[in-house]
């Protein structure tokens, strides 16, 4: 939900030290200290939704994705991250323009607000119902926790502001002014149910609109006892505290007794395992720090999982902000999806050789979440970066089956008119056989890499062997020796998108082949 930003580079020569002394590389790795499934079987997110995402007719999204619980699981999929199950400022909102939300709100789809009962995605039992059917097939979901902003306000209200740069929120435009904004919250479908705080202005740090002089701009709330943007945030622009809507004072006491009763009850009320935490360069640092320690401490909940948007094509940055934050959260890989996206723009230039290098999942494998698309870099939306579907198979071919981070897969590539064919194969060949220590076949061609996943004593049949090439279409297919093993010396391996099978001689190497734009994977033929 953030703005691209470019990598601030110079930060890879700074000593990377947290707040309390601590250095990031010092810090114990964030997905060794949360539940990441319930077995000893390759763990695997699904982000269940797309920006556009509506449900087959006759049923909610809650009920369709009950539906596919148990094709997912199939699959190999141990996690499901939802869509904010808040209401929002219009029926059809995603969640996103949070309403009742005090995060992911106290409004699940059970009052009558905004014009509806239930959200767009469906009403509170048919969440409640779908979670239950995940977690009978193994499946934790994740809360997709939108705590920066609010938007469609019951009232409007008068009050002071100064009008901030857009492209450097410190530099203030005017004196300040009396201005009118959307800022009172009464929640009258809900009433005092779950809680009884009502929002007004002096909750907020600033807005985007002047209703009085129908004027669009960065307004600074100011006032007795204001304190401005948080400088816990991002310093992009100057500050990042204000992203969009109505932008929330975590400094508050009252904001931040009601966030923190929020956290733990919609763990509990819902039965999922943890959060994915939206937009959070522009979230004070110390309140999100907060926040997590409590949902963590709820009984129960110790373990669990959570999950930060920081959106910057910077391992160095997403570090760096870790360190700050002290907090038991794993990131998104931003900078491998970008990496993805400039390998599906270059085409054969692209050198794939370099294709992890500069990655969260490199520097920090057991903090990096790994993810090849979301609904926020689809073409047209707000951090487009898509990557094309021709390279698509050769991203989830290298973030499902080898060791390194916790993979996500998207829903458009799974579903749809947009599917990537060869993805629940993949899926398939993580769950089953992409075990064991991996041997790395970078080398000798830059359109072309492999590697070798050996198998381990757990998962019977494991082992697999995988090569992406990204030539021009229409050259010849790649060829390359690789050694499987002397343990399996003599043994099939058979190609998995095709009628193939390569025969491993006594020193366990084999010559396994690869088009020259797509991948092969190969597994044993028992």
């Amino acid at each position: 939900m953030s703005q691209l930003t470019s990598a601030l580079h110079w930060l890879v020569s700074l000593p990377r030290r947290m707040m309390t002394g601590k250095t990031v590389r010092h810090m114990r790795p964030t997905l060794d200290l949360m539940d990441t499934g319930h077995s000893t079987d390759n763990h695997l997110m699904v982000q269940f939704f797309e920006w556009e995402s509506l449900p087959p007719p006759g049923v909610s999204w809650w009920k369709h994705f009950e539906n596919q619980v148990p094709y997912l699981a199939s699959l190999g999929c141990t996690q499901v991250w939802l869509p904010p199950p808040n209401k929002a400022m219009v029926k059809e909102g995603r969640g996103y323009d949070a309403y009742d939300l005090l995060l992911n709100s106290w409004d699940l789809g059970e009052f009558d607000q905004k014009g509806t009962v239930a959200t767009r995605w469906g009403t509170k039992e048919e969440l409640l119902s779908c979670i239950r059917t995940a977690k009978s097939h193994g499946i934790d979901i994740l809360i997709d926790a939108v705590l920066n902003h609010k938007l469609g306000a019951d009232r409007k209200e008068r009050f002071m502001a100064v009008e901030c740069d857009p492209d450097n929120r410190l530099k203030e435009l005017g004196p300040a002014r009396q201005i009118e904004g959307w800022t009172a919250f009464d929640f009258r479908g809900r009433g005092d149910k779950y809680s009884s705080m009502k929002w007004n202005h002096s909750h907020f740090t600033g807005l985007d609109w002047d209703a009085s002089a129908r004027k669009k701009g960065i307004y600074r709330i100011v006032g007795k006892g204001r304190k401005g943007w948080s400088k816990k945030v991002d310093t992009e622009l100057g500050n990042y505290d204000y992203l969009l809507g109505i932008d929330i004072d975590f400094r508050h006491p009252d904001v931040r007794k009601d966030f923190l009763a929020w956290g733990p009850w919609v763990l509990q009320e819902t039965g999922a395992a943890g959060y994915r935490l939206d937009a959070c360069k522009h979230i004070d640092r110390d309140f999100l720090r907060e926040f997590v320690k409590t949902g963590r401490g709820t009984p129960g909940f110790e373990r669990a999982f959570v999950v930060a948007e920081f959106w910057i094509d910077s391992a160095p940055s997403i570090e760096k902000y870790m360190g700050l934050l002290d907090a038991p959260v794993s990131m998104f890989d931003v900078p491998l999806h970008y990496n993805f996206h400039r390998a599906y723009k270059q085409g054969h230039s692209y050198d794939l050789r370099t294709i992890l290098e500069g990655g969260l999942v490199s520097s920090r494998p057991r903090d990096a979440v790994t993810f090849v698309d979301n609904h926020d870099t689809a073409i047209g939306c707000s951090l487009e970066s898509w990557v094309g579907k021709e390279f698509k198979p050769i991203a989830y071919a290298l973030v499902l089956l080898r060791p390194e981070g916790h993979p996500c897969v998207y829903h458009a590539d799974l579903y749809g008119p947009e599917a990537i064919p060869e993805l629940p194969t993949l899926m398939k060949v993580r769950k089953q056989q992409a075990y064991g220590t991996c041997t790395d076949y970078f080398k000798d061609n830059h359109n072309c890499v492999a590697f070798v996943r050996h198998g381990d004593a757990s998962h019977a049949g494991s082992g697999c062997v995988v090569l992406c090439a990204n030539a021009k279409p229409g050259e010849r297919q790649f060829t390359k020796d690789i050694s499987v093993g002397q343990e399996h010396a003599g043994s099939v391996w058979k190609n998995v998108f095709k009628e193939e099978k390569v025969t491993v001689d006594a020193t366990g190497q084999g010559t396994f082949t690869c088009p020259a734009r797509g991948i092969s994977v190969w597994i044993k033929d028992i």
